[in-house]
């Protein structure tokens, strides 16, 4: 059971990778995807036998997570796409891992609008590929937070399922 959860959270992982292309690229999350992401971490309780208790508390850490997001949303200081993703990453944290993926978000946020900072006046029809590539995170068009989102909380999901098949050899 416990490669088949480490199996679901790497699809899970794969998930996140390419929302943060989208995001890049586009700066939207689109809400089937991200709903897929959600739906998975329910597929995974069910195959860890995880206790109803421990998915209501997982269930709560993502609604407490969503009002959070919903009132930065009408602040317009998180995107909606954001706040989505930020609910279904808190989702599979719950709350053993809410605050280590929240300091992991932020610490990868914080290097995102960094470099969307520094790159909100590069020229994105430069001929080079990396003026290019790094127009894409441009601040001119918004911050792609959901990169941070993708690589902070596919780390709080993959690694508890990854370091116990690691340590056993």
């Amino acid at each position: 059971m416990q490669t088949l959860s480490l199996v679901i959270r790497l699809a899970v992982l794969v998930a996140l990778l390419s929302l943060a292309v989208v995001d890049v690229r586009e700066r939207r999350l689109p809400t089937r995807q991200v709903l897929i992401i959600g739906a998975l971490f329910y597929v995974d309780a069910l195959v860890m036998r995880m206790p109803i208790a421990a998915v209501l508390g997982h269930t709560l850490i993502a609604l407490a997570a969503f009002a959070v997001c919903a009132l930065l949303f009408a602040l317009k200081m998180l995107g909606g796409g954001d706040a989505k993703l930020a609910s279904i990453v808190f989702l599979w944290a719950g709350a053993p891992l809410w605050l280590p993926a929240l300091m992991l978000i932020s610490v990868i946020g914080t290097a995102v609008s960094l470099v969307s900072l520094a790159t909100r006046r590069i020229n994105p029809h430069r001929r080079t590929r990396l003026a290019a590539a790094l127009a894409l995170f441009s601040g001119a068009r918004g911050v792609p937070y959901g990169v941070a989102l993708a690589l902070g909380g596919g780390t709080v999901i993959v690694l508890p399922a990854a370091l116990p098949l690691f340590l056993s050899r």
